[in-house]
């Protein structure tokens, strides 16, 4: 997905989930998700602008999409 950034958090979260399936999110701490988050195809933040905030709404949107596939 092309052109996604730190408030893309429902894009980010769909591209999470088909990385890692079996990944429940609570699970991931903040830097591995930022780590994650900045290594997606079409992710084109600034990676130092991530902060806890926006990587709690991405963990968050996740978790949703996460719990709807189980």
């Amino acid at each position: 997905m092309p052109g996604m950034d730190w408030n893309n958090a429902e894009d980010i979260a769909l591209e999470l989930l088909e990385r890692h399936p079996d990944t429940d999110p609570l699970t991931v701490r903040f830097t591995d998700l930022r780590q994650w988050v900045v290594e997606l195809p079409g992710f084109t933040g600034d990676p130092a602008a991530s902060n806890e905030g926006k990587l709690e709404a991405i963990q968050m949107a996740w978790l949703e999409e996460w719990r709807d596939n189980q």
